[in-house]
Order: structure tokens, then C-alpha cells, then sequence
């Protein structure tokens, strides 16, 4: 399922002369524990901290990313016990910077700092965007891409956090001391109305010794006495700790309730959740960590992270960040996975590439026309990959749940893997070695034979140019469902099954008529109809997707 944005979505940004046209003035003006930090005035002039970009600083802002840093707004020491407020407000026009830094100097004593922010929503007219401003935050260790810094991200979901270093902390960011020095409250405007977005921004410290630190419980890589078979997963899931609305608990027991044997927890831009799924795996699930990346040109999925281990988000495709992020996701034997590249939402569609990624999610949630595309663009690279002899990207599908009604595991991948394990896992999804089902009532034996000789799916069965080759597929748990099989050429058969919704289909070929051979089952039109994969016409000719196959290659590499 794509939601609405909420974690990193915008205008595409305008010319360098208008990125990062934002400015704030400060005047401080303190009431009891609360100091607002607002417009300029004469009485306050020597307290008055502004931002007025230069041409020079146009152009750095530019050359680093599109990313503007503020004044700093400091605080005092005080005593345990005590707490202060400052309020922090400011206007961006269109063209903003992707990221708008507020710097905040902690001072030492600090046991909790709380956030909370809001930002104009003016009416705009139909077709235009409005304003819509995600929230994160860098402690001391600075805001360098891929650094040490990262506390926490809540995109848009929330409008407020807190972090300290026990259990107290928000969901979506990591607990730990807070640290005397500069952090970074960080705002990420991917729409600006042009009216233009003012925003308020409190930031409250709190003082005094730092409570019992979280213990973090990471699950394990792998069930023990699993060996090589099928497993079916979902790879792509959200919590609270992004901007789902099922807990932890829940998405454990919706992975259950589906009867999948793994999942992986890909909350937005945080690696929060990390260190609450140990509790929640059992020998009947492996829950592995990951991280859905949120760019401003498109989401991917880092797949079966280390625990705990963050990726960056801060770049466009024009900026070399994505290609550093993936080898560092290749580094730790994790893998890369573009999400709905064809996802029509602000700064979702996919412009990377996909020279870096492991596979492709070609199938999120229930069927719509963006799967289509998927499909057809995947399909597409296949042939050209046999054309150049290059490597090929693999199929994925997903449900990119978030919330009730979207059903976790609807669809999901079924792996063909040595082990019910992490490893394993990547490994098998890296080659191919898995095929898509909406649910686990489906079931599907494809394989190609020749000669005594048999591949399944992501194999290749090299025989000769003009060697006879039996494809078949059996099918259970699609009823009347439409079965395909696609070559290189295109549909070759559709076969139509019984309301028993079981069967088996066959067709002979050789490697010189197909160079690879995939299966897809649909279910019937909302007429009833089987509909026609052959036909062109103003709407899909053909019903939703029940079960997706990698190829089989035939013939020689």
C-alpha cells in the first residue's frame, strides 16, 4: 500500500538562485523558564542572531546538497530538576532546501530533550501541492551523511518527540544520554505552497542525572534445525517506530496470522524498532531488520541490515549518496531493493538507477495500474539482459503495510533457500530463487525439463539452441484463475483453471524460441471474464495478480 507522504517527499527543487531562500531572525525574550525566539526588535538588537544567505551562500548551500543551517539557539545550565523551553519560528518560500538544520546548544547536566512542531497549511487551489514538513533530529556527533549523529525520525507522522536515555524515548528514535554540544533539529519541507511555510518550532531540555539506559533485543539471524526448502515472507513492513499504526506486537502476529515463515521490519528512515523484535521471533518466525529509505527521487529497501545499523536518506539522484549508501548495505551482507518505483506520490517514483540494486519490488500491496508498469518495465530488462549477457535483476512483491485494513503478507515472497536464515534468505531473494503469492492458499510447482535435465525458478537449464523443453506449472488456490506463460517474446498461453482453482499447465518450446520463460496467474476480470493477455484496448485487459514467477533461462548463458 503507498500512503500519503510522510517521511521525505517534495517539489522537485527550483534553480540554484532560489534553493535555499529561507531565512530567520531571533530575538530571545525569556518568561519564567520559556523563551521564544521570534522577529527582530530594537530592544533586543544585541541579542538578535539572523540568517541572510549571500550569494556565496547560495552556492554553498547548493553544492552541499541542498541542505541550510541556521543560527544556533543556545541554553544555559541549570539545576536538576528544573526544565527549559525555547520556541523557535521561521518562514521558508518555495524552492526551500530539501533539509533546514536549527541547531541547539546543549549545555552539560541534560537528561531528556523534547520537540515538538507545526507549520501553516494554507488552502491552495485543486492540483496544487500544499505544505507538508517531516521532523527529525542529530545530536552532538554532527549531521555528516551516514555519520555518527542520527537520533531519530518521525517524517511527518508525528508533532512531537522525546529522547532520553530509557524507555521513555518516542518511537522512531534512539535512546542514549544526551550529549553537551550542538544538536540538529532538522526539518525536511518536500512541499512549499507558495504562500510559503512558516513554522514553530519547541525544543525543551530537561535536567538531571540520566535514567536506566535501554537495553536494546535484536532477534536472531536464523532458526536453528531449518533446512533447505520454500519459506514464505514479507519484506517490507512499517510500525509506530515510522508511520505505521500497528505496534510491533501486532505486525509479529499479522505475520503469523498470514502463516509466513520470515519478515523484515523496514520502518522509514530509523532503525528504532530494532531492539524491540527479539522478544517477538520464535522458532515459527525470523523476523530480520531493515530500513525503507526515503529519498527525495524514490524509496528502497535495505534488506537484512545488521541490528541497529542506520542508512542515510539525504540525497537525490543527482548526489552520489545513493551509491555510497548501497555499498555500504552491500558491505554488511545486506541487499538493495527499489520500493513501487512506479508510485505516483511527491518524490516516490524511483530515478536511481538500477545499477546498484539486488532486486526490484514489482508488486506492493493489493494490484493496481503502478504494479502494471512495474511489471512491464522489469519484463523488458530481462530481454536485456539476455541481449548483453549482463546480470538481471530479480522480481520481488511486498505489502508495505502500515495499518488496518492492509493485510501484512498480502503479497509476499515464497524463497527457495538453504536455510531459514538471514543469509540464506538474501541470498536465494539476490538470484532469483523466489516467486510472489497474494497469500499462502497459493501454491505453485514451476520447473522446465529436457533431456533428463530440470530447472526451477532463477536457474537456467542450458540444453541446446534446439532442444525440446517442457514447461509446467502447477497451480492450487486460485479459482478460475488465468495462467500465463511469458517469454522474451511475450505470452506464448493462457490457460484458464477450474472454480477448484487447481491445475497444471504445460507447453513445450526450445532456447532458440525463448530465452526465458515466467509465469503469471491473474484472477478473473470484475466481469467475470478471463480477459486476454493478447489484446489492447482503454483498460487492462486482463484481472488482478494472484502469483508472480522469477524467469527460468534457457538454453546457454
Amino acid at each position: 500500500m503507498r500512503t500519503s507522504p510522510l517521511s521525505g517527499r517534495r517539489l522537485p527543487a527550483l534553480p540554484v538562485s532560489c534553493c535555499v531562500l529561507a531565512s530567520v531572525a531571533y530575538c530571545s525574550v525569556t518568561v519564567g523558564n520559556i523563551e521564544e525566539v521570534t522577529s527582530p526588535c530594537k530592544a533586543h538588537s544585541g541579542d538578535n542572531v539572523s540568517f541572510s544567505p549571500t550569494r556565496r551562500g547560495f552556492l554553498a548551500a547548493a553544492l552541499t546538497g541542498a541542505a541550510l543551517t541556521l543560527a544556533p539557539v543556545s541554553f544555559a545550565a541549570a539545576a536538576t530538576g528544573t526544565s527549559k523551553t525555547k520556541t523557535i519560528t521561521g518562514h521558508l518560500d518555495p524552492g526551500a532546501a530539501d533539509f533546514v538544520y536549527l541547531p541547539i546548544e546543549v549545555p552539560a547536566g541534560v537528561n531528556k530533550i523534547s520537540v515538538s512542531y507545526t507549520y501553516s497549511k494554507p488552502q491552495v487551489a485543486s492540483g496544487l501541492l500544499g505544505n507538508a514538513c517531516d521532523i527529525g533530529i542529530f545530536d552532538e556527533k554532527g549531521t555528516d551523511l551516514a555519520g555518527k549523529g542520527f537520533r531519530g525520525w518521525s517524517g511527518g507522522f508525528r508533532t512531537e518527540f522525546s529522547i532520553s536515555a530509557g524507555g521513555d524515548t518516542t518511537p522512531g528514535y534512539l535512546p542514549g544520554p544526551i550529549g553537551k554540544g550542538t544538536w540538529n533539529v532538522v526539518l525536511g519541507p518536500y512541499q512549499v505552497a507558495e504562500q510559503g511555510l512558516d513554522y514553530t518550532v519547541n525544543v525543551t531540555l530537561e535536567y538531571g542525572p540520566d535514567a536506566n539506559p535501554f537495553k536494546p533485543q535484536y532477534p536472531p539471524q536464523q532458526i536453528a534445525g531449518r533446512g533447505a526448502a520454500w519459506y514464505r515472507g514479507d519484506a517490507h513492513l512499517h510500525t509506530v517506530y515510522s508511520d505505521g499504526k500497528r505496534t510491533p506486537e501486532e505486525v509479529a502476529a499479522g505475520a503469523r496470522a498470514a502463516r509466513l515463515d520470515f519478515m523484515i521490519s523496514t520502518d522509514h528512515n530509523t532503525p528504532a524498532s530494532h531492539g524491540v523484535w527479539g522478544p517477538l521471533a520464535g522458532n515459527d518466525l525470523l523476523i530480520l531488520t531493515g530500513e525503507e529509505v526515503t529519498t527525495r527521487n524514490g524509496h528502497y529497501l535495505a534488506l537484512g541490515l545488521e541490528p541497529g545499523e542506520w542508512i542515510d536518506w539525504r540525497y537525490r539522484a543527482r548526489d552520489k549518496g545513493f551509491e555510497q549508501e548501497a555499498q555500504r548495505i552491500h558491505a554488511s551482507g545486506g541487499i538493495v531493493v527499489p520500493a513501487h518505483p512506479y508510485c505516483p506520490y511527491v518524490a516516490c517514483r524511483w530515478k536511481f538507477g538500477y545499477d546498484d540494486a539486488d532486486a526490484v519490488e514489482v508488486w506492493t500491496g493489493p494490484w493496481t495500474l503502478d504494479d502494471e508498469s512495474s511489471v512491464n518495465t522489469w519484463d523488458s530488462m530481462l530481454a536485456h539482459s539476455v541481449r548483453t549477457g549482463g546480470r538481471w535483476l530479480p522480481a520481488m512483491g511486498n505489502s508495505d503495510a502500515h495499518s488496518v485494513p492492509q493485510v501484512i503478507g498480502f503479497p509476499h515472497n515464497v524463497v527457495n533457500a538453504a536455510a531459514l536464515s538471514r543469509d540464506a534468505l538474501l541470498d536465494g531473494i539476490r538470484n532469483g530463487r523466489n516467486w510472489i503469492a497474494e497469500s499462502a492458499d497459493v501454491s505453485m510447482d514451476f520447473q522446465v525439463t529436457s533431456g533428463g535435465r530440470s530447472a526451477t525458478v532463477g536457474d537456467r537449464l542450458n540444453v541446446a539452441a534446439d532442444a525440446a523443453v517442457t514447461v509446467t506449472a502447477k497451480i492450487a488456490g486460485v479459482p478460475n484463475g488465468v495462467v500465463r506463460f511469458i517469454t522474451d517474446e511475450g505470452q506464448t498461453q493462457q490457460v484458464t483453471l477450474p472454480a477448484s482453482g487447481q491445475g497444471t499447465s504445460t507447453w513445450i518450446t526450445t532456447p532458440q524460441l525463448a530465452a526465458y520463460v515466467r509465469v503469471e496467474v491473474r484472477h478473473p476480470k470484475i466481469d467475470g471474464t478471463s480477459g486476454s493477455g493478447t489484446e489492447m484496448g482503454t483498460v487492462i485487459p486482463l484481472g488482478p495478480m494472484a502469483a508472480l514467477t522469477n524467469p527460468i533461462f534457457l538454453g546457454a548463458s
